[in-house]
């Protein structure tokens, strides 16, 4: 079912959550933030707090979760194609790292950087100026995975195809495969 975060007035319904067998999923879309500094921004930052607080209530509930999502935060320099150019800008600014970091702090892990990766693997990339024909992309479609569900991961990568079919969304597929 989708889910409000506690404490949260969202009427953009931007969590479901279900539970298959002993492990619990929750998909989420953050807000974009829209520019540092804009209303948006505090709101995605307050956003950001009460999806800690849920976090921190799931995984005192759940040994075995995955958060995914749309995060719309850029995690590292090393996830921006050009982290020059972005700088501080929404996706890439301190604060929305920080308080990912916070989220991740909970024990939570970004499987994907558990495992290889080619340099330059992003998972979106914008419609305009040939961005994906360029590789001008953000890895902000993250998996965070408990403890648990970590030592279960036996790998994770973005599947770039999809994002050159026709008419594609501006983002990939992010995967990661788990043993039973």
């Amino acid at each position: 079912p989708d889910l409000e975060l506690p404490g949260l007035d969202d009427p953009q319904r931007r969590v479901l959550a279900t539970t298959i067998g002993d492990v619990r999923i929750i998909d989420l879309y953050v807000p974009n933030g829209s520019e540092v500094g804009s209303e948006k921004y505090e709101y995605k930052l307050g956003w950001l707090r009460a999806l800690r607080d849920y976090l921190a209530a799931q995984l005192d509930k759940y040994e075995n979760l995955v958060v995914l999502g749309d995060f719309n935060i850029a995690p590292a320099d090393e996830d921006v194609y050009d982290p020059e150019k972005w700088g501080d800008a929404i996706l890439c600014s301190p604060r929305e790292r920080k308080a990912l970091g916070k989220i991740l702090d909970l024990g939570l892990c970004d499987v994907f950087r558990e495992f290889e990766q080619p340099e330059g693997t992003f998972s979106w990339w914008d419609y305009r100026a040939a961005g994906f024909r360029r590789n001008a992309g953000l890895r902000i479609d993250l998996i965070l995975t408990s403890a648990a569900m970590t030592r279960r991961c036996k790998a994770s990568y973005v599947d770039k195809e999809p994002r050159a079919w026709e008419r594609p969304s501006d983002h990939a597929p992010v995967v990661a495969e788990f043993d039973g």
